[in-house]
């Protein structure tokens, strides 16, 4: 088999990747370890920023998008009992949308199939070769169990940090780990506010969101080896309702449609995203804890630069676009996650497992959030961050 462009991982980088290319006529093959059904029902981000949500419009998988995604026009940060709304669309002009992950993999992996596009799930063993020379492939099992070689021009690492292609060239890494993670639960229970809520409650974080008019996502800070299955369903509710208090508010409660499970907090960098013929892009590249909504939107954002520079490359054989790729991706990697960082420091708890605290610590967050709400250059770096920054800006 050959093919211009050998992509691994049928996430959101690697299936829109191959939809960018295949508007470019740009020839490519995705190979997914999992298998369909479990792609399309992953449950991961929600958040789509308003770059993301226009360049899904304009490549023409936008639809389900805007039948089905919740527009937001702003966000609440909850402290002190109190909700302080930061105002995106009065301090930007620019919202976000509240759209699972999973639809936005469902809705790219009808439009290439639909396209002729090739899929092939459920292979194994992959392996690179040859990301060194002009002429890189990679070898793997298909679903059958025939082994096959997929010779290619470019190979994309799109396939997350525990994937093979980060493993092809070890960038050098930048790591940070946070002392907390975040127990989620997904509830049958219709939301009770129209916007995500932040609170950054005396007891610890909370996040109040959603996934439909009948679906709310939430989010408890714990420690980072916190055994979820030590929580009842009555014990989850009930601390939700004690960090989520507020004069005026209420929380629906409802059935868990998933098990509550814990996700680590963490930021990874890797540099350089490219080595040779392989690129890295998405998850695989870089890790941002949720706090800002911005890893699904990064990786978007990468593919976004990808296809433009190999558009250059196979159409006019220029490697000017290749050759920054990694730069020019850093740029917003970084502001990104100096944003989450920042996010996270100023909303966590960092001491809530110790009875004297650190009211110091605590103070310097609650002036920050005071600071954040009230002055209007403030809040609108918030915004400006939280809806996104346009694809490739020089940030």
């Amino acid at each position: 088999m050959r093919t211009q462009v050998g992509i691994v991982g049928a996430g959101p980088a690697g299936l829109l990747l191959s939809h960018l290319l295949a508007r470019r006529g740009i020839d490519s093959v995705v190979l997914e370890a999992r298998s369909r059904s479990y792609v399309e029902h992953r449950v991961r981000a929600g958040v789509l920023e308003h770059p993301t949500a226009q360049l899904l419009r304009e490549i023409g998988v936008g639809d389900r998008m805007d039948a089905m995604g919740m527009r937001h026009e702003g966000i609440s940060l909850r402290f002190d009992g109190e909700d302080h709304r930061i105002d995106f669309v009065g301090l930007v002009g620019k919202g976000i949308v509240v759209y699972g992950q999973q639809e936005v993999v469902k809705d790219l992996i009808a439009a290439r199939l639909r396209d002729g596009g090739i899929i092939e799930f459920e292979v194994t063993d992959v392996a690179l070769h040859d990301i060194d020379t002009t002429s890189p492939s990679l070898s793997y099992t298909d679903v059958t169990g025939v082994a096959r070689d997929l010779h290619c021009d470019v190979i994309a690492g799109c396939d997350g940090y525990h994937g093979v292609a980060r493993q092809a060239y070890r960038p050098r890494e930048y790591e940070r780990t946070y002392p907390f993670g975040w127990l989620g639960v997904l509830a049958k229970a219709a939301p009770t506010h129209d916007e995500l809520i932040y609170s950054a409650a005396e007891r610890g974080f909370a996040l109040y969101s959603m996934r439909s008019p009948e679906v709310t996502r939430l989010y408890l800070q714990v420690p980072p080896d916190e055994d979820a299955c030590a929580w009842s369903d009555a014990a989850i509710w009930d601390e939700l309702g004690a960090r989520l208090a507020a004069e005026g508010f209420t929380l629906n409660e409802g059935p868990f449609l998933e098990r509550p499970s814990v996700t680590g907090m963490r930021s990874m960098v890797a540099e350089p995203m490219r080595h040779g013929r392989l690129f890295l892009a998405g998850d695989a590249a870089h890790i941002v804890p949720p706090t800002g909504a911005k890893g699904m939107n990064l990786a978007v954002a990468d593919v976004w630069v990808l296809a433009d520079a190999l558009e250059g490359f196979f159409a006019r054989g220029s490697q000017a676009g290749l050759d920054e790729y990694s730069t020019t991706c850093l740029r917003r990697v970084w502001r990104a996650e100096h944003f989450s960082w920042w996010m996270t420091s100023m909303l966590h708890r960092f001491d809530p497992a110790t009875e004297s605290g650190d009211p110091f610590g605590r103070r310097l967050q609650l002036s920050q959030l005071r600071y954040t709400v009230s002055s209007h250059a403030a809040a609108t770096s918030l915004a400006e961050n939280y809806v996104g920054l346009p694809f490739g800006a020089n940030t």
